[in-house]
């Protein structure tokens, strides 16, 4: 028995905010996914990049210890979720450390306790966190599905050749419409 789970990741306001070229029709476009999904009982976890104040988790990171102080904080708006996207009361918010949804997250338990053994694909940016996810998820045995124009990338180039040549060998791919269509 297959069940599947939306994961929307790295959907916040300070990241949808500096992607350059993000679509305009992105976030409402990836709305229209989060409400499909929500419409045939499936659940949606939300996947954030956060830190505790100071960002001691970050100190031996290339990557992320070079954020300001404060970034990606409870106390910092730009971590929010963007508002087109926003979870619903009761809705699962996983909070991760690096780039993969997985890595110092309990995603994984959130998603075994759910029975979920499909996973759908989606976030900013392709080459960061929908690729690191969908490289760990594999080797974890989910089944994945990735909606290519639920997620987007600074390079257009590597969206797509990641969308087109990369991602078929592991999963499938589609488009939000596509993948609506097929709930019905």
């Amino acid at each position: 028995m297959t069940r599947s789970a939306l994961l929307v990741m790295d959907v916040q306001k300070s990241i949808t905010g500096r992607l350059p070229g993000l679509d305009p029709d992105y976030t409402p476009r990836l709305a229209r996914a989060v409400a499909a999904a929500r419409s045939a009982g499936l659940p949606v976890v939300f996947v954030v990049v956060g830190f505790r104040p100071g960002h001691p988790e970050t100190r031996s990171s290339p990557l992320f210890g070079a954020l300001p102080e404060g970034a990606f904080t409870d106390s910092d708006p730009g971590a929010a979720i963007h508002p087109d996207v926003a979870p619903l009361p009761g809705e699962c918010v996983v909070t991760k450390k690096r780039v993969s949804a997985f890595t110092g997250s309990d995603l994984d338990l959130v998603l075994r306790g759910g029975a979920v053994d499909r996973l759908v694909l989606t976030g900013l940016a392709t080459s960061g966190v929908v690729l690191s996810t969908l490289r760990q998820a594999a080797d974890l045995d989910y089944r994945l599905t990735v909606l290519a124009d639920g997620c987007d990338d600074a390079d257009p180039e590597v969206h797509r050749v990641l969308t087109e040549k990369v991602f078929p060998r592991q999963a499938d791919v589609t488009t939000v419409d596509a993948w609506i269509a097929g709930l019905a």
